[in-house]
C-alpha cells in the first residue's frame, strides 16, 4: 500500500526517496531554519509534502548544481522557500519532458538564455559524450 502524495513521510521514508542518510536531513535541518518537520511526542520527526519539496530543492542545489551550503543559505534568503521549492518542481517537469538523462537544469533567473541552435549544438556534444562513455 502506497502513501497518497499529500501524507506525511517519516525521515526514513523521506530519506529513502530522497537517496541521502538520515542525518544528513537532520543536518540541513540545522543549517536551513526553513525546513521544519512537524515533530510529535518523543521528537519522531513528519515531513510535510512542502517540506520534501523544499529538501528536494536543497539537495539539488548542494549536489546537482554544486552549491555551498552558504550558498543556498543565500538563495533561500534573497530568491525565498518557495523559489528553491519550485525548482524542485521544475526539474520533475523538465525531466519528464527530456527523454536524455544528465542534461543541465534550465539555467537560474538571471542568466543568459541560450538559442535554439546553441541547444541542439549542446545536446550533440552531450549526445557525442554519452556514446563515448558507452
Amino acid at each position: 500500500m502506497t502513501k497518497s502524495n499529500q501524507a506525511f513521510r517519516t525521515i526514513s521514508e523521506v530519506s529513502t526517496e530522497l537517496e541521502v542518510p538520515a542525518h544528513v536531513l537532520r543536518f540541513w535541518e540545522t543549517k536551513f531554519p526553513q525546513i521544519k518537520p512537524m515533530k510529535r511526542g518523543g521528537g519522531r520527526r513528519y515531513y510535510r509534502p512542502e517540506d520534501i519539496s523544499l529538501l528536494k530543492g536543497v539537495q539539488a542545489m548542494l549536489h546537482v548544481d554544486g552549491y555551498s551550503i552558504k550558498g543556498v543559505q543565500k538563495a533561500l534568503r534573497e530568491q525565498g522557500v518557495k523559489a528553491i521549492s519550485d525548482r524542485d518542481e521544475a526539474l520533475v517537469v523538465a525531466a519528464t519532458q527530456n527523454a536524455t538523462p544528465d542534461i543541465a537544469p534550465a539555467a537560474p533567473t538571471g542568466a543568459p538564455a541560450i538559442t535554439a541552435a546553441e541547444r541542439k549544438e549542446l545536446q550533440a556534444v552531450l549526445d557525442s559524450l554519452v556514446s563515448l562513455r558507452a
